[in-house]
């Protein structure tokens, strides 16, 4: 017999904003460095990054994300990055 769900078991999980995260090609004193911060801190530099760079960046969270019930994600770049900015908590501001 096979077994249905229904409701939350195909709704995606809430984003742990707190877990680590690096965000790569970034410009830090004129060099381009890795940072490792939280999952939130990585997006809100993300955003303020020229667009040069934040076409270039590259953001690994600690654990793959699902966003939207999709497949998880265990690397974000560019405009995807823009995207996940879109799920911050208190607003993308």
């Amino acid at each position: 017999m096979v077994e249905a769900t229904w409701g939350a078991a195909d709704q995606a999980p809430p984003i742990d904003w707190r877990m680590s995260a690096a965000i790569e090609n970034v410009s830090r004193s004129g060099a381009d460095l890795p940072e490792v911060t939280s999952l939130e801190g990585a997006v809100r530099a993300w955003r303020a990054l020229d667009a040069e760079h934040r076409a270039a960046a590259v953001l690994t969270p600690e654990h793959p994300i699902r966003i939207n019930a999709g497949e998880p994600v265990g690397s974000f770049t560019g405009e995807a990055i823009g995207d996940l900015a879109r799920h911050l908590p208190g607003g993308s501001d």
